[in-house]
């Protein structure tokens, strides 16, 4: 069982990451919007992409059904075991060091609103040195007011997300609470986020040599990003 960090954790059956994610769980949560998304953002004739923080492969087997060839990177060696038809890398984000590159990089699941602002740079810093100079990085985003608009709950077919809470803890991050419930069985996280307004989010690429060259959807939860130089 991995050792969950400092702010975070995770509640119900089955394993858990070192950031609280229940293993069980993302084996059943299903694939939304992210792989119409990918193919929006990608430029033609794109088809090798890295894949960041990959869990147990929900966006990565819809991305190899649709012809991509994954790079299916992921700390947690449980959702590992759940990936199939990727390469797999067992490490962190933040201490990747793989030597190629990719078409494109998917920094998914709101990993851009990590807390730590050295963690998070660390991330992005990732994103940029596995970016091909032709290549973009694609990141999803908390929408608008999604810290304020609580509780919330999004439907899916099996069961439901509920995000509960976002409670301030200063400097600009909220502890946030999430229940997940599918086919009958809960499940908690706890966890920290940093809102970033557009702006703050435009500095922080900046911080990596990376700047932001659209918004995918109305929403702005998904950026397409281009290496500075």
């Amino acid at each position: 069982m991995a050792r969950i960090r400092e702010g975070f954790r995770g509640e119900g059956p089955g394993a858990f990451t070192p950031d609280g994610c229940a293993v069980e769980m993302y084996g059943i949560l299903p694939v939304r919007e992210e792989p119409d998304m990918i193919a929006l953002g990608a430029r033609d004739g794109a088809r090798r992409l890295l894949e960041l923080g990959c869990g147990a492969g929900r966006v990565t087997h819809a991305l190899i059904e649709r012809g991509w060839e994954v790079t299916a990177v992921d700390e947690s060696p449980e959702m590992l075991d759940r990936v199939r038809g990727a390469e797999t890398v067992l490490s962190t984000i933040e201490d990747l060091r793989l030597d190629e590159r990719f078409d494109v990089v998917l920094l998914g699941s709101y990993l851009v609103h990590q807390a730590e602002a050295e963690a998070r740079k660390a991330m992005l810093d990732t994103c940029r040195n596995h970016v091909a100079a032709d290549g973009v990085v694609l990141i999803q985003r908390e929408g608008r007011d999604w810290h304020d608009e609580l509780p919330r709950i999004n439907e899916h077919p099996r069961g439901a997300v509920r995000v509960l809470a976002a409670d301030p803890l200063g400097n600009g991050v909220n502890a946030m609470r999430i229940e997940y419930e599918f086919d009958g069985v809960r499940w908690a996280h706890e966890f920290r986020s940093r809102p970033l307004t557009d702006s703050e989010f435009t500095e922080v690429l900046a911080e990596s040599d990376l700047v932001l060259d659209a918004y995918l959807d109305e929403h702005r939860t998904w950026a397409r990003v281009l290496p500075a130089s």
